[in-house]
């Protein structure tokens, strides 16, 4: 479960930017999405693969540049 302090006087706009910034950088709101209908095995198959090529081409951009 996802948890922010918040002090006694900060404004809840300042808090809700903290727990949405949290949230991002855990992953939740993409995995919600993603849950949020059945996915075949079939169709998470090719996501998958077209994540893991998306990840190699930008590995190799990189290194050209270094």
């Amino acid at each position: 479960m996802t948890r922010i302090e918040v002090r006694r006087d900060e404004p809840i706009d300042k808090a809700l930017r903290k727990f949405k910034s949290k949230i991002r950088k855990e992953g939740l709101l993409e995995e919600m999405k993603r849950r949020e209908f059945y996915e075949k095995p079939s169709q998470k198959r090719r996501r998958e693969l077209a994540q893991a090529i998306k990840r190699e081409k930008r590995r190799q951009r990189e290194a050209d540049f270094q």
